[in-house]
């Protein structure tokens, strides 16, 4: 079934396109000190390659304002500045050459200072990002709904307000928590009540395992709902990993194309060592991570033959030796020891000849 997306406006962020029809981009954010410009550079430079669409850097002080402006030269996709609590930091960053703001307006309480940033920011065409978080939610509206949906999507809309009363409307917002059923009520609630752009995330998600998990819950409920225009996944971990999970996660749902690795989970039938197997074309087919392929890799004839119909390329294991197939078709039996290599051979074979 084709997921159906929620129609957004559409909005800019350097030359990627947020909302309306366009695809759902992926954002991640450096981990380097922006201050190291070599280090931060080299960083965005290893995110891009794996399939980062909009990098974000931290500027915690006016050095790391004026070492963004260093940084954008040597990079090509867009950058976010990240500015919390000083409104001059975002001016900074503004004559600095960034392609977008995130700010979290309840942490710059002075109203005439957001007001300051959302007009240097129109003047210069850069989007603004409403990053509302559960951890810095207004204490007036805190107090009133204490830690719920309501609370997260009140404070996103005051803010919106305060953009639209001075005329801006390049916007994109986010409600993100740590908790994963509370963001998806949130995001649910912000979706029914505003037609911008929606950044997608749990936030302080954890380390590798359990944040991918929660991530993959949350991210993946919302966008199978058609909710949800661009996404960061946020792990305690290389953001490269990042990267990794956001594009599976839009693999998973149709949502991107790309190579798609099928497994079985092996059991008492399986008379080849499918994990290892499997490690291995994972391994061989790394550089493959945009090319619209499903390969299976399948330990028996149970469900192998099957699986082996539906995917481009398939192995179905039998005793230490298993069958190629090719757009289902049954090509060779090999060894199990040749297996992947032949696999590999007959794959590249094919995209040559694409």
């Amino acid at each position: 079934m084709k997921i159906i997306r929620k129609k957004t406006r559409e909005i800019r962020v350097g030359n990627v396109k947020i909302g309306g029809d366009n695809p759902i981009s992926i954002q991640s954010m450096t981990n380097t000190d922006t201050r190291d410009i070599s280090s931060t550079t080299e960083q965005i430079k290893r995110l891009t390659s794996a399939g980062c669409d909009l990098i974000r850097v931290a500027v915690p002080d006016s050095e790391a304002a004026e070492a963004v402006g260093k940084i954008i030269p040597q990079i090509n996709i867009p950058l976010i500045a990240d500015i919390h609590f000083d409104h001059k930091l975002a001016l900074m960053a503004i004559e600095s050459g960034v392609d977008g703001l995130r700010l979290n307006p309840g942490n710059i309480s002075n109203q005439e200072k957001v007001c300051r940033i959302v007009d240097t920011a129109g003047e210069h065409r850069i989007p603004i990002r409403i990053g509302v978080n559960g951890g810095s939610l207004p204490k007036d509206i805190l107090n009133k709904y204490g830690h719920t949906s309501t609370a997260l999507v009140e404070s996103a809309l005051r803010h919106i307000q305060i953009l639209e009363r001075l005329n801006f409307h390049d916007i994109k917002v986010s409600v993100k928590t740590s908790s994963v059923p509370l963001t998806i009520e949130s995001y649910r609630l912000l979706s029914k009540k505003i037609d911008y752009p929606l950044h997608l995330g749990i936030t302080e998600a954890g380390t590798e395992f359990v944040g991918t998990i929660r991530s993959s819950i949350g991210i993946g409920t919302l966008l199978a709902e058609g909710i949800g225009d661009t996404i960061r996944v946020s792990l305690t971990a290389d953001p490269i990993l990042e990267i990794k999970v956001a594009k599976e996660i839009l693999k998973s749902l149709d949502l991107r194309k790309g190579l798609r690795i099928i497994s079985c989970p092996t059991c008492g039938r399986t008379e080849i060592d499918i994990i290892r197997l499997t490690d291995e074309v994972e391994k061989m087919l790394k550089d493959f991570a945009e090319t619209d392929l499903t390969v299976a890799v399948m330990g028996c004839v149970v469900n192998g033959p099957g699986e082996a119909k539906e995917a481009d390329f398939a192995i179905c294991g039998g005793k230490s030796e298993g069958l190629i197939f090719k757009a289902g078709e049954f090509i060779k039996k090999v060894p199990e020891s040749a297996l992947v290599e032949e696999l590999f051979r007959i794959i590249n074979e094919h995209i040559d000849e694409v």
